[in-house]
């Protein structure tokens, strides 16, 4: 079992016990971001210091500018005295983007479309529908499709021997194992065909095949349909009616995406204002590079997020995964100002003792 169909096995259970998978979806972020909390903490941390220590490092580089090696030296002592890490702010990060690759291709998979593509939740009428891309009605016994639409084939395929049917069949290189015959004409039969060295079978087995069952998902629609291939001079093919469909533009998938860039802008936006505030002697070079990135980064990926087809269902993930951001930013800061406050108190009280202790040593030597 592969780790997207992990993940679709994950998302079956939530949704057995919530009964929606958009809410088996948010659970999910839930989870994970539960699991990273810690480390996320630990960067909003690691940020927090490398903007007190900005200063002291501003000036070994500036002392050190003309001998690089030496500046080098000296940064990473300085990071050592200060047990300062300045890549752990990045173990976040580099969890995280493996998790939204593995999602993203669990709601694109033919699997999860056969499954929940056509799942609602609130204002989304499918979870694994993009902005522009039209999903066609899957097992329906007709193909919908484009004149550029691309195939791929299951992973795995029925098989149908004189004696026996193999069951789970593995399809080798599937994206690739579909050909058309012919030029593809909406409204007009698809000729599909395949070599039967694509199944994973003896050659003995491969010599006996009378037909095959497999999952056929167009790339475009993500409709998937069950189609019965049968063997005709050396190759399984088969003959599939279709009817033409026009790619419509979702405002439902619209609007999650523009709560995706609302959601990032205010994480960035808390994000800054917490390094502002804790860096008074900021270079003001590096500030104004800051307060860019936080405005114009939500834009580039939003524009990102209009060109490449993102399914609903990877939204609402990033949706809610900003607002838990949000929400673990606003409470670690409390915590972190409260940790500063009490440093201060504890300091002034030190100082105050011991100038108490000087007025009392001065007040026995005046007498």
């Amino acid at each position: 079992m592969d780790f997207t169909t992990l993940t679709i096995e994950a998302l079956k259970m939530l949704a057995s016990f919530v009964g929606n998978y958009g809410i088996a979806i948010i659970l999910l972020t839930l989870v994970v971001r539960l699991f990273l909390w810690p480390l996320n903490v630990s960067q909003q941390r690691s940020m927090r210091m490398m903007q007190t220590l900005q200063p002291k490092l501003k000036a070994i580089q500036d002392r050190y500018k003309n001998n690089p090696q030496v500046m080098q030296q000296k940064m990473m002592e300085f990071y050592k005295e200060h047990k300062f890490n300045p890549m752990g702010g990045c173990m976040p990060l580099l969890i995280q983007m493996p998790i939204f690759i593995l999602l993203y291709s669990a709601l694109m998979s033919p699997q999860f479309i056969q499954i929940a593509g056509d799942s609602q939740f609130l204002f989304v009428k499918s979870l694994a529908t993009t902005l522009r891309a039209t999903a066609g009605i899957s097992n329906d016994g007709v193909m919908g499709a484009s004149k550029y639409d691309t195939f791929i084939l299951g992973k795995t395929a029925r098989v149908f021997l004189p004696t026996e049917t193999l069951e789970n069949v593995k399809v080798t290189k599937p994206n690739k194992a579909l050909e058309i015959q012919g030029d593809l004409v909406p409204g007009e039969n698809i000729d599909f065909k395949v070599s039967l060295d694509n199944l994973d079978l003896k050659f003995s087995q491969l010599d006996q095949i009378q037909k095959a069952e497999m999952a056929v998902t167009d790339v475009n629609t993500k409709e998937t349909e069950t189609i019965t291939f049968e063997r005709k001079d050396g190759l399984l093919v088969a003959s599939v009616p279709s009817v033409e469909v026009k790619h419509a533009f979702h405002f439902d998938v619209l609007i999650l995406i523009l709560l995706f860039g609302l959601t990032m802008w205010l994480s960035q936006k808390l994000m800054m204002s917490m390094s502002q505030s804790q860096a008074n002697n900021s270079d003001p070079t590096q500030a104004a590079i800051q307060k860019s990135m936080g405005t114009f980064m939500p834009i580039m990926i939003l524009a990102t997020f209009v060109i490449i087809p993102i399914p609903a269902g990877v939204l609402l993930y990033l949706i809610t995964s900003n607002i838990v951001q949000v929400a673990q930013t606003v409470i670690v800061n409390k915590q972190m100002d409260a940790e500063d406050a009490a440093k201060k108190v504890k300091a002034k009280d030190s100082n105050d003792k011991v100038i108490d202790a000087e007025i009392v040593d001065d007040n026995k030597k005046g007498k």
